[in-house]
């Protein structure tokens, strides 16, 4: 689909496309004798040399500036909010009105699109993936109605680890006309380059990535979307006004300064992955490993929900999913360090022999 047959400011919700966003102090000026914000002039609690008493940035420029050289995009294309959670909840509120509008998810897939969808009192549209997880174009195409503004295509998925095929979401990309939005939390682990170089070919695609999984940084809540200037200008135009703080901001700056350990964690984790993936094969009650391109797997064991807990109890804790569509007696198990993995699986023998 090229961008005339796309019209953005159709989905856009008509009071979202008039808004006058609010101004903050920031937005003026940033240097000198500050006292327009109303902020504390003598310093922060407990001191700190990183003037904490001031407010951030409210555009994020230079993290975005260098997050879009290391996608390979344009500054204009990136958003920076807390966590993916915060982009999930914007779009949604952009492009649809509650009540009215639908969004579409494909399950088994990350519980927020639905609570965020909830949230707004937007109807969640259910397309399931296959017993095998692959996604169903004809099915995804045909369910489409008129009031489906948004489909959600996570990948690698969560919490089957795998990813969808690329061909099938560019199928969608170019049959839909509302906005598709790929899920790439997890994409650094999967060796694929993702659809980053694609956002000119689509004007309808929003990718959402994260700071939390491949660099670690789950503890700062940094998610990114990357979609068209239009989309990112009204996504700017509703979030917070400080809505990523200087401690986050900081530390993502200097994750971008460090690609390389990141990709070493990514090749160590991935060696682990592999690892486990042979203990597990050697117990009996463990019936299927799911194909992972992420950092966790997905297995088939017997008596799932009775190992999850038994594994709690002494201290090591997955995730029971067997409540999920396709993912009956299901845990997913999140690769850890080497010893850690020992313990999982030396305990996972125990209980289940």
């Amino acid at each position: 689909m090229n961008s005339t047959e796309f019209d953005l400011d159709s989905l856009v919700r008509p009071n979202i496309k008039v808004l006058t966003p609010y101004r903050c102090a920031r937005d003026d000026y940033d240097q000198g004798i500050l006292l327009d914000a109303n902020e504390n002039a003598i310093g922060s609690v407990p001191a700190d040399t990183r003037a904490l008493n001031r407010y951030p940035d409210p555009h994020q420029d230079e993290l975005r500036t260098q997050y879009a050289a290391f996608r390979n995009v344009k500054m204009e294309q990136v958003f920076c909010g807390v966590g993916s959670d915060e982009a999930i909840d914007l779009l949604i509120r952009i492009f649809c009105v509650p009540g009215r509008d639908e969004i579409m998810i494909t399950p088994p897939t990350y519980g927020m699109y639905k609570v965020s969808a909830s949230i707004n009192d937007v109807f969640v549209r259910a397309v399931p993936l296959e017993p095998d997880f692959s996604l169903n174009v004809d099915a995804v195409v045909d369910a489409i109605s008129p009031q489906t503004r948004i489909i959600f295509l996570c990948s690698p998925n969560n919490p089957t680890g795998n990813l969808l095929n690329k061909d099938a979401i560019r199928q969608i990309l170019q049959h839909f006309r509302g906005i598709v939005v790929v899920d790439e939390a997890y994409v650094d682990f999967s060796g694929d380059e993702g659809f980053a170089g694609q956002l000119d070919e689509f004007p309808n695609l929003v990718i959402l990535q994260t700071l939390s999984k491949s660099f670690g940084l789950a503890g700062i809540r940094l998610g990114i979307a990357l979609a068209s200037e239009q989309i990112i200008g009204y996504m700017l135009r509703v979030k917070a006004p400080y809505n990523v703080n200087k401690l986050t901001s900081e530390a993502a700056i200097q994750a971008m300064r460090q690609i390389p350990v990141m990709q070493a964690f990514v090749k160590a984790l991935n060696n682990e992955k592999k690892w486990l993936i042979s203990q597990l094969e050697t117990i009996p009650a463990v019936k299927k490993i799911h194909p992972s391109d992420s950092n966790f797997l997905l297995i088939v064991i017997d008596n799932a929900y009775e190992v999850y807990k038994n594994m709690a109890d002494t201290g090591i804790v997955v995730r029971f999913r067997g409540d999920q569509i396709h993912c009956d007696s299901a845990l997913r198990i999140t690769v850890g360090t080497h010893k850690e993995n020992e313990l999982l699986i030396a305990k996972l023998k125990e209980i289940t022999s």
